[in-house]
């Protein structure tokens, strides 16, 4: 396995939305990550079967939660995960002495910059909701270092939500500030700042890098009141709004009385016993050509 302990090329800070040294943030994304994986059928679900010994890399990887899974499932594997937060993968490490796993690196790095890999290193990249981390502008770019990455056949799998409804009208409120706080920070592919617009754009962008094979798979997560995921998604939905909602306000989208109304009213609306929500997320792969 190449080295993955390097340090990030920080000269212009990092470009996530939230804070990656908030363990706030990290608890947060120990949660999605984890019924995340679920709603997918498990941590490679729907990628055909890999070479034994495959070396397999996760982009943006956070905790490790879905380094971790792999590594676990196929010990075989070497499986690395890259982060630009240090406690972040300080975490992850000490996961995985706990666990024992030997097949397992974390090492910081930025995603937004050349990787410390050498060209033909992996059989998988895998990334998730990266839409909160690369600009419009750093997408394509991105996408060409996976396409440097990856052996000849190997695979690039980039997972991206796609929107989430619900009976509330505060929660529907919020996605929409939300959704303008992204596009005029310079996130995502939507014209008007109407939706996110990342799952959708992610097929032209892997044909532009020369991906062949390309093909694209919706989720969806029923969050209803009384539903399995209900729990996970009322957790992450606190905690996320509690971190960005700030941001909105200094962002001059919506006034602070308007922010802690919305706050405490999408948090009673979830709550109710006839809530209603699904969550819905695509994946899209494509393999790099062995010619």
């Amino acid at each position: 396995m190449p080295n993955a302990a390097g340090d990030p090329a920080r000269s212009g800070g990092h470009t996530y939305i939230f804070d990656p040294e908030s363990e706030a943030e990290l608890a947060r994304l120990m949660n999605q990550d984890r019924f995340t994986t679920q709603a997918m059928g498990g941590p490679l679900a729907g990628l055909p079967e890999l070479p034994a010994h495959a070396q397999v890399l996760d982009l943006g990887c956070g905790p490790g939660g879905w380094v971790l899974d792999v590594a676990f499932e196929h010990p075989d594997f070497e499986v690395a995960g890259v982060d630009i937060s240090r406690p972040m993968i300080a975490y992850a490490n000490a996961r995985a002495a706990s666990q024992e796993l030997t097949n397992v690196s974390f090492g910081v790095m930025d995603i937004t910059q050349p990787l410390d890999f050498a060209d033909n290193s992996f059989d998988v990249l895998n990334a998730r909701y990266l839409f909160a981390v690369l600009r419009r502008e750093a997408w394509p770019p991105f996408i060409q270092e996976c396409h440097r990455l990856l052996r000849p056949g190997g695979i690039l799998r980039l997972t991206e939500m796609v929107d989430t409804y619900t009976t509330s009208t505060a929660f529907a409120r919020s996605n929409a500030l939300f959704y303008q706080f992204l596009w005029k920070r310079g996130y995502g592919f939507s014209p008007d700042g109407g939706d996110i617009g990342v799952a959708w754009m992610l097929p032209p962008l892997l044909r532009a890098a020369h991906f062949e094979a390309i093909q694209s798979v919706t989720h969806t997560l029923e969050v209803s009141s009384g539903s399995p995921a209900w729990p996970d998604f009322f957790h992450n939905t606190e905690v996320a709004y509690a971190l960005l909602l700030p941001s909105l306000v200094k962002t001059g989208l919506v006034a602070q009385e308007e922010v802690d109304q919305l706050y405490q009213q999408v948090l009673i609306d979830l709550q109710r016993e006839r809530f209603v929500g699904m969550q819905y997320f695509m994946t899209c792969r494509g393999i790099k050509s062995d010619r």
